[in-house]
């Protein structure tokens, strides 16, 4: 979704070092695999214990629940939830209540079997109403609705190439937040869903062909927002594990379309860059290493693979450890807006992708 204004009411515990170091240099299935070890055998919460959860997971910055389905960003929504107060029960219309939403719908992995059954990175608070219509129906994009909620989110026959079925199209804001529910899914039980019946998205855990093409845009279109990285700390708090597709939004193509990330920036190969410190406000030190003598490029790319800056151009360095500092600024020197940003590293054999977090 889009980058909220509330920064500064960010509580950033930021990724444990060393997280990722085993799944440094891979991509396609290797990496997915590498990340899967990483993330698996996460403390499972209970069913229950998912209200409890959802008070500091999806608190909006007002106090109130945070729900996907009946939000406007930017805007004012049609109605809000008090935790506790409006939580549970039924409702006959929008408004009247608010649940526990599966993104990944619970028949696609075989109803109420832990830990996905409770697993919070897939887990939302949503409006009854809204979540009864979504029932367990692919996300889609929707050309002619037969619903539409009040925040604009509509059911109807997908026009998504390759699935005609019936969808829901979740409002544009927060359709990269769902793609990386779906790929977080896709990895986190990468190779334990042999009982799992799937679903119109899937097949077992793995994303069938059409959806991982629109979750790959929707990805890319909706960039990962301050929200999802508060979140994402929070459920790490409550689950010892991460989404690496919020902290490596480059994670995905380089599983889904290891040939181009971001819309055609290149495949990662035996060279590493990194970025330090993690969010950053002013300065940020770009660390990187090269297995041999060579050209290098280095430069700024915003979500959508658009060049922001260039670090280094062509320049010759010899193999080793290198530095240099990005200060948040295009490359005209104005200040760039809070976002997060990959870092690219080429030389004319490999290259490597970092994200980084700018906060104004």
């Amino acid at each position: 979704m889009f980058l909220l204004l509330f920064l500064s009411s960010l509580s950033l515990a930021g990724i444990p070092a060393g997280y990722y170091d085993d799944a440094q240099g891979l991509s396609g299935e290797s990496l997915q695999s590498a990340l899967h070890d990483i993330i698996d055998d996460h403390t499972s919460i209970s069913y229950d214990d998912l209200w409890q959860a959802f008070y500091t997971t999806d608190d909006k910055p007002n106090g109130k629940v945070w729900d996907m389905y009946s939000d406007i960003p930017g805007g004012t929504p049609p109605y809000e939830y008090t935790f506790g107060i409006d939580e549970g029960g039924s409702a006959s219309g929008e408004g009247e209540g608010y649940n526990r939403e599966h993104t990944w719908p619970q028949s696609w992995f075989g109803g109420s079997v832990s830990p996905m059954y409770t697993d919070l990175f897939q887990i939302v608070p949503t409006d009854i109403y809204v979540n009864n219509r979504r029932s367990s129906y692919a996300y889609g994009e929707v050309g002619s609705p037969t619903w539409t909620s009040m925040n604009g989110g509509r059911l109807g026959p997908c026009i998504w190439p390759g699935f005609s079925g019936t969808a829901f199209e979740p409002r544009d804001e927060y359709k990269g937040d769902l793609a990386r529910n779906f790929f977080y899914m896709a990895t986190r039980y990468y190779g334990e869903d042999s009982s799992w019946p799937g679903g119109p998205m899937s097949d077992g855990a793995e994303l069938l062909d059409w959806a991982v093409d629109m979750l790959l845009a929707w990805h890319q279109q909706d960039p990962v927002s301050s929200k999802e990285i508060s979140r994402n700390d929070t459920v790490y708090g409550f689950q010892d594990n991460r989404n690496p597709f919020i902290d490596h939004p480059e994670y995905a193509g380089l599983i889904y379309d290891p040939t181009g990330i971001a819309g055609g920036l290149p495949p990662v190969a035996a060279i590493s860059v990194s970025a330090l410190p993690n969010p950053f406000s002013a300065v940020a030190t770009v660390r990187f290493e090269l297995p041999e003598d060579g050209a290098v490029h280095l430069s700024v790319y915003d979500m959508r693979g658009a060049t922001v800056t260039t670090l280094h151009e062509g320049a010759f360095l010899p193999a080793g450890s290198h530095e240099t500092f990005w200060n948040g600024r295009d490359g005209a020197g104005a200040l760039l807006p809070s976002g997060v940003y990959l870092i690219r590293l080429s030389t004319p054999s490999a290259s490597s992708v970092c994200s980084v977090l700018l906060l104004r």
